[in-house]
């Protein structure tokens, strides 16, 4: 008997205005009206991808104590979006993006069950922590969390909803043939939970959704991080979009899986990517230049290396060398809420320069050619053939697909590139699942409340 084909799971995202978005692009449309979620949301149905994947921001971010010029001017509610988009579609998954550290168990509970209840089995929550004080001054919180706790907190949080969405069974409401009623059993919605975040107890008002649970994402990179996902997650988000890292990342967040007694296909890892098409290989190459030269402009170039440093460096040339100044870590952040990926800055600077003096590469350069998000880049038949590969030799399960062109920019790709994907028979020609859970492969958590007889 043959191995069925591994199939490549899709899921679309909508960036804010940053680096990689071409807000300026004549055909670029509202980032926060709802027209462009609507739409990148149907595009992504139609090409029968897995989910619609929603980012947060609790804060405007700041350099030197300004409003970020670079960045998303307002962020739209997740659960308004989303519940918004539920109304729209039919069968794509609704993953929000909600905050672990800033937000109560009872009310993560109920709003993605609620979702899960309005979609028909859609939610999705991306689960994140933070700890910073920036972000905490709009929750009266700043500065309360150990960086050390912040998985604790979500560890504990994560559990704690969960008890709640367990607190009604499959059988809590029945049809009772007297009244002609569907009442609820007396223990439904019953819960108690003590940890060392949270010690609550009541009734959870949300009889049992349609997925029994919904999909739980994370992202986690630490060794603490990859821990709490392969214990925790149905999915996480891969930084590594490159042979032969992302191998290893995916192997080894299998391995911890089956090490937390679970299943190594209990957990599906998702780099996010983003594409560029021509009708030739040349073409979309130049394309690709043209808009990697557009998207890193010269201040947009020093600000992602203030991050680094820790320093105002609007004084140096982007068309002159790396700044020959150390980075500052003890200084008060510079950069104020944007996710810092770089774990050493001080070995982050001695590889830019590195780069930098073997590659012949000034300033602007430079962070054109180690910030880009390794975007796929040829002809459909291309971009096809290189998902497939990677997916198959076992690089990720999927991907999270973004365009530079908001929000039309993922026609393109559902247009060209998706009927390939089905011809090779790596992606489903329709959906199947009436779940999220259910076309991601995920196993059965489904205890729906389906009347019975009592």
């Amino acid at each position: 008997m043959s191995t069925p084909r591994k199939q490549v799971i899709l899921g679309a995202y909508l960036g804010g205005v940053n680096h990689h978005t071409a807000w300026w692009h004549p055909e670029a449309g509202s980032q926060i009206d709802f027209s462009s979620f609507e739409h990148t949301a149907r595009t992504a149905e139609r090409g029968k991808f897995d989910f619609f994947f929603l980012a947060e921001g609790l804060i405007l971010r700041e350099r030197a104590g300004q409003i970020f010029d670079q960045d998303i001017i307002g962020r739209p509610d997740t659960f308004g979006v989303l519940a918004a988009i539920a109304s729209v579609t039919e069968h794509l998954g609704l993953a929000g993006t909600i905050n672990a550290t800033f937000n109560e168990p009872y009310e993560l509970a109920r709003q993605f069950a609620t979702l899960d209840h309005l979609s028909g089995g859609r939610a999705a929550w991306n689960v994140v922590t933070s700890f910073d004080p920036f972000t905490g001054q709009n929750f009266r919180r700043g500065g309360f969390l150990d960086p050390a706790d912040r998985y604790v907190r979500a560890e504990e949080t994560l559990n704690a909803v969960r008890a709640l969405w367990d607190s009604w069974s499959a059988d809590d409401i029945v049809a009772d043939k007297a009244s002609g009623r569907f009442l609820a059993r007396p223990d439904a919605g019953k819960f108690e939970f003590s940890g060392r975040q949270f010690d609550i107890s009541g009734r959870f008002t949300v009889p049992r959704s349609p997925q029994g649970r919904p999909v739980i994402l994370q992202a986690g990179v630490s060794p603490q991080g990859r821990d709490f996902a392969a214990a925790n997650a149905d999915a996480i988000f891969s930084p590594y979009g490159k042979l032969p890292e992302a191998a290893d990342f995916y192997r080894d967040i299998k391995a911890r899986a089956v090490a937390a007694g679970r299943a190594a296909d209990d957990i599906k890892i998702l780099p996010s990517a983003s594409f560029v098409l021509g009708d030739t290989e040349a073409e979309a190459i130049e394309k690709y230049h043209t808009i990697r030269n557009e998207q890193v402009t010269g201040q947009t170039a020093l600000i992602l290396l203030e991050q680094i440093w820790n320093r105002d460096l609007s004084g140096y040339d982007p068309q002159g060398p790396i700044p020959d100044i150390e980075p500052d870590p003890d200084a008060p952040p510079f950069i104020q809420g944007r996710a810092f990926i770089h774990q050493d800055r001080f070995a982050t600077v001695r590889r830019l320069r590195e780069v930098s003096e073997a590659k012949k590469l000034n300033l602007r350069e430079t962070v054109i050619d180690q910030f880009e998000r390794g975007p796929i880049v040829g002809t459909p038949a291309q971009v096809a053939q290189r998902i497939d590969d990677f997916v198959s030799g076992d690089g990720s399960d999927g991907f999270i697909l973004g365009s530079h062109l908001v929000p039309t920019g993922l026609d393109e790709f559902v247009d060209r590139v998706v009927p390939l994907l089905q011809d090779r028979g790596a992606l489903r020609a329709d959906y199947t699942g009436t779940t999220l859970r259910d076309n991601l492969g995920l196993p059965a958590l489904r205890s729906a409340t389906v009347p019975v007889d009592a």
